[in-house]
């Protein structure tokens, strides 16, 4: 029996839950925008920028699902604000780096205390919110992710240009120490099934990834023949193959292959999939070539990507709010339709003097087709879930898009490399023009696939599912030995 000492305002409890993710999602285009920075300061090779990003990412992946089972186990919120702690030390120590591995390190014990924000972060609002307000809740939550994206490239390049590149990871420390009280007063503590911590499936995942992203990053340097990298590469093949048989007979499995049977959460994360892959990859690729090709200052290419960055800010709560009316299928097909078309157009007229009019128009349209794609995915992810199935649901789709930027930044860059690519002026555009083209061609496979999705309305399955939730206000707890039960039973 829970405490119910006040009530606390739904917008209170969605803000909450989404300043944590908000500190999180910002820190992958700050730290993008700073790539040429770091590089100048580190002494880093084009490999370890690859690490400064994918450190971060591959641990987030590997840990998700584990965090959403410790959420489950030992209440979502108590693992939320441990995600938050580690987070915001891990920045700390990302800004004290001075080598590169130092930085690397510190990458990747953020990227653990991420796997603990962000897909509780979408758990708690689902679980947190009455069913009707579910939908506008989450795509409050999608602009929230929008904002970091948007705010990301445009706050790391000031503060790059006005201190240094060490201070974007200082922004971190103030957000965890006003995120950390406010979110034991605003959310509750509640539980999951109390099942056990799969950890061999989170060992055979992470290590299976590792050495797939190991392998892709070394090919060039060590050559694709090396003994290093097929290795590497076959390693990290079989621990994928394992885990998906493991999970298959595990009790409780990190990942229950059971969700798969559910169409819309399976064509939405593989939507995910390719639609990080090919945009984060490009990403990657782009922001640097307005700095190292074009000579833009950090703050100067932060500026010229607003029309791209900025887009999911606005566009995003819209998406979300309508995407119960129109469907996910359909704001999901035209986004990637126009992130296609952009990355495209972006290939055909890079030129190291092509003007910055010339990208306005692409960079404007692949900011609108994300904002379509962001708040429908996760309403999508969600769609038939039961309650009890939030925080792993939405732990694969996070996990799989992680993998994905962390796959798309790999194989993007193998490929710049593979054609000669460097980071200067006269050796950056021939190469990254047919590594853009791949991130485009891996964007054309998710439109293909997202032509898949269910055509009803999103939500409908879930507010039948919902339907005898009541329409309440949140009530924390005031102890955290005092938790509430579960909203809803599994069904």
């Amino acid at each position: 029996m829970s405490a119910t000492a006040r009530r606390v305002p739904v917008w209170l409890a969605v803000v909450a839950a989404s300043l944590p993710m908000f500190m999180a999602t910002l820190d992958n285009l700050v730290v993008t925008n700073a790539l040429p920075a770091m590089r100048a300061d580190l002494g880093a090779s084009i490999e370890e920028l690859q690490w400064f990003v994918n450190a971060f990412t591959l641990a987030f992946a590997t840990f998700i699902l584990a965090a959403a089972a410790l959420g489950d186990r030992l209440g979502r919120r108590n693992v939320f604000l441990a995600g938050i702690g580690v987070f915001t030390i891990a920045s700390a120590l990302a800004a004290f780096s001075t080598e590169p591995w130092m930085l690397i390190a510190s990458r990747a014990v953020q990227g653990v205390g991420a796997a603990g924000i962000m897909p509780l972060s979408l758990t708690l609002i689902a679980g947190s919110v009455p069913a009707r307000l579910r939908p506008a809740a989450i795509g409050i939550w999608g602009g929230v992710a929008g904002l970091g994206v948007a705010l990301g490239p445009l706050i790391g390049g000031a503060v790059v240009e006005g201190w240094n590149w060490q201070a974007i990871f200082w922004l971190n420390v103030p957000i965890g120490v006003v995120a950390i009280p406010l979110a034991l007063a605003a959310l509750p503590n509640s539980l999951g099934a109390r099942v056990r911590i799969d950890v061999p499936g989170v060992a055979l995942a992470g290590l299976g990834v590792l050495g797939l992203v190991y392998g892709i990053v070394r090919g060039n340097d060590a050559g694709w023949d090396s003994a290093e990298v097929l290795a590497a590469l076959a390693a990290g093949t079989v621990l994928l193959v394992v885990f998906v048989l493991w999970e298959r007979r595990a009790t409780a499995p990190l990942l229950p292959l059971r969700l798969f049977r559910d169409r819309s959460f399976s064509v939405a994360n593989l939507v995910g999939f390719a639609f990080s892959f090919g945009m984060f990859g490009a990403v990657f690729i782009l922001i640097q070539f307005l700095q190292v090709v074009q000579g833009a200052s950090p703050l100067e290419a932060g500026v010229q990507t607003m029309p791209w960055t900025l887009a999911p800010m606005f566009i995003a709560p819209i998406a979300g709010a309508i995407a119960p009316r129109v469907g996910t299928r359909a704001l999901m097909v035209a986004g990637l339709a126009m992130q296609t078309v952009a990355l495209t157009w972006l290939a055909l007229v890079m030129d190291a003097n092509v003007a910055y009019g010339v990208l306005v128009a692409p960079f404007l349209i692949a900011g609108v087709g994300m904002a379509f794609v962001f708040a429908p995915m996760s309403t999508a992810v969600l769609a038939n879930m039961a309650d009890d199935d939030h925080a792993k649901a939405s732990g694969t789709n996070s996990t799989l898009r992680e993998l994905g930027v962390a796959l798309g930044i790999a194989v993007l860059t193998a490929v710049f490399t593979g054609a000669g690519g460097q980071l200067t002026p006269t050796g950056y555009v021939d190469a990254a023009v047919p590594a853009i083209l791949v991130g485009a061609g891996a964007l054309a496979l998710a439109f293909v696939a997202a032509l898949f999705l269910p055509a009803g309305r999103a939500g409908e399955a879930s507010d039948r599912a919902s339907g005898e939730a009541s329409d309440r206000m949140i009530a924390p707890t005031d102890r955290a030995t005092d938790l509430p039960e579960p909203e809803l039973a599994a069904r």
